[in-house]
């Protein structure tokens, strides 16, 4: 039996934030449906080049007070990105917390506006440690 990815799903409460977040990331709106009858949108977003492999936003229109303050349904999204160092500090010059920083050269958590956790994992062998990273404490939770 075959299986394949197909997507994510997180709930975020404020899209235009969320999907700026994931806009620093590097990824593109790749489709979207919004349902009037529903009163919902599905925003799906992925990096370029890997539209079968995005994750799926979903915002409903009148809120959604049914939803955890920490807005965690699952564990976190990851992405590989080419330069670990880079990527982080792209993402702090754009006032982005990095809750883990890549003190070893591979792995990082940060969180998007709605609190959903994000892994970025070097592409192939770690980096060499490097300042400030290095020495760089962890902040909040991943």
């Amino acid at each position: 039996m075959k299986i394949r990815y197909l997507h994510s799903m997180v709930r975020v409460r404020d899209l235009a934030a969320t999907q700026d977040f994931f806009r620093l990331l590097g990824l593109e709106e790749t489709r979207r449906i919004d349902s009037e009858e529903g009163r919902f949108s599905l925003i799906f977003m992925a990096p370029p080049g890997q539209e079968e492999c995005p994750v799926e936003l979903t915002w409903n229109w009148d809120g959604d007070d049914g939803l955890p303050s920490d807005s965690r349904h699952f564990g976190h999204l990851a992405y590989e990105v080419e330069d670990i160092y880079a990527m982080c500090q792209h993402l702090m010059t754009n006032g982005v917390t990095i809750n883990r920083p890549p003190r070893d050269g591979r792995m990082a958590f940060v969180r998007s506006p709605d609190n959903i956790s994000i892994e970025l994992l070097q592409m192939g062998a770690a980096l060499p440690p490097a300042e400030p990273w290095q020495s760089m404490e962890n902040s909040g939770h991943w």
